[in-house]
């Protein structure tokens, strides 16, 4: 099947995929497969095959925001991909999980508009629990200096403030740890098409209604923590699949 958005051939996607918000991420993490190699290049979608640690990963960027990112999470998942986990940064929450921490979000409340032209109000959009016990477990064998929390987080379309205040106060007091743009659209696609789903996030700065005028995120502390993410993912994916071909 040739997937058009993607420009990519079901043929060549492995069940397991690592997915990104920035092209150059895709690259940075694809250069850690062995071997590897580019399949397309389309839009903002960048995709990627190889091999780490003896699976097949594919590496795929979506973009930012949801709407874009959920047409790369549908056509993944029709091409076969079968567990997808985000690596991405977020706006922290909480005093606790400063510039360069870990989050490993669990659910996302539905802030944004994509998700509610898919599903009831209701309808959650909640990670796969052994996504988030993979995360988790590869977590405390990935060395580094930065908290790592396992929770709830928020996912928005606007990015800068307008007229209106975006409920941030709200969800900080909900005890939300942290808030991103894609998570939503990945939880609730894949649960609406048979996948499983999970994410890792590197806090970047701290969230509030005005993010802008602190907001830096290629500080060292952050670039560590991104970097320490992508070995997380990929070795929560590795064990994934290495228990999935168990069963």
């Amino acid at each position: 099947m040739y997937l058009p958005i993607l420009q990519i051939h079901s043929e060549d996607m492995p069940p397991y995929a690592i997915v990104c918000g920035d092209p150059r991420r895709a690259e940075a993490i694809a250069r850690k497969l062995e071997p590897v190699r580019e399949l397309s290049f389309a839009r903002e979608y960048r995709t990627f095959v190889g091999t780490y640690d003896g699976v097949q990963l594919a590496v795929v960027s979506h973009g930012v925001g949801s709407p874009g990112a959920a047409v790369c999470f549908e056509e993944l998942i029709r091409a076969g991909v079968k567990t997808l986990i985000r690596v991405g940064t977020c706006g922290s929450y909480q005093a606790d999980l400063p510039a360069g921490s870990l989050v490993i979000s669990t659910a996302a409340a539905r802030e944004e508009g994509l998700t509610k032209q898919l599903v009831p109000q209701g309808f959650p959009a909640v990670a796969d629990a052994e996504v988030v016990a993979a995360l988790a477990e590869a977590a405390r064998e990935v060395p580094g200096d930065g908290a790592v929390r396992k929770g709830m987080t928020v996912c928005y379309d606007a990015f800068f403030t307008g007229v209106l205040e975006l409920p941030h106060k709200t969800y900080k007091q909900a005890g939300i740890l942290a808030v991103e743009m894609e998570i939503a659209a990945l939880y609730v696609v894949s649960s609406l098409r048979g996948a499983r789903a999970g994410a890792i996030l590197a806090v970047d700065g701290f969230a509030d209604n005005d993010l802008a005028a602190e907001y830096d995120p290629h500080t060292d502390a952050v670039s560590r923590a991104v970097e320490r993410e992508i070995e997380i993912a990929l070795k929560a994916a590795s064990s994934l699949a290495k228990r999935d071909a168990l069963k």
